[in-house]
């Protein structure tokens, strides 16, 4: 059974996004350990420099860091990353836990992305699309993913 850690920037605040969330965790229980760990973000002004952007990154990446399990393979969601579809997300999970790599963690920054560091350190960085969306709806939509992934796995009618 896969293992999957989500880490996230920002605390789900709004009841519809805490409730989805929920759902698809309840869904998941089926097929793997998940847990989600929600980091703070770093405050800014309204309008931050780009100093303070990436100093805002890097403090949000020294929190996230010794939050990664070992031997995880790990995900970074972000823009430029690449972009898959479904069947080859599930295939992307299946391949792994037939590798014996059973711990995946994925890493959803926050309303300014992720560090470098953490993308280096990512053996997959993934984009869920070019357009933008907010990182509690990324959130969502990761599970949601997950969630499809497996049933894709399975053979399940879900995936149509």
């Amino acid at each position: 059974m896969l293992n999957i850690k989500i880490i996230c920037i920002g605390k789900l605040k709004e009841a519809f996004y805490a409730d989805a969330a929920a759902e698809y965790i309840k869904r998941l229980g089926g097929y793997c350990r998940i847990e989600i760990d929600e980091l703070p973000e770093i405050r800014l002004p309204a309008v931050p420099s780009d100093a303070e952007k990436e100093g805002a990154l890097l403090r949000e990446a020294e929190r996230i860091i010794p939050r990664i399990p070992k031997d995880a393979v790990v995900i970074a969601m972000c823009v430029e990353g690449k972009e898959i579809d479904s069947p080859q997300f599930s295939e992307f999970m299946s391949a792994c836990a037939n590798r014996g790599k059973n711990k995946l963690c994925f890493i959803i920054g926050g309303s300014f992305g992720l560090h470098e560091t953490i993308k280096q350190q990512a053996t997959l960085r993934m984009s869920m699309s070019k357009l933008t969306f907010p990182h509690h709806l990324a959130r969502i939509m990761l599970l949601e993913q997950l969630y499809r992934g497996f049933k894709i796995a399975e053979g399940s009618k879900y995936h149509k």
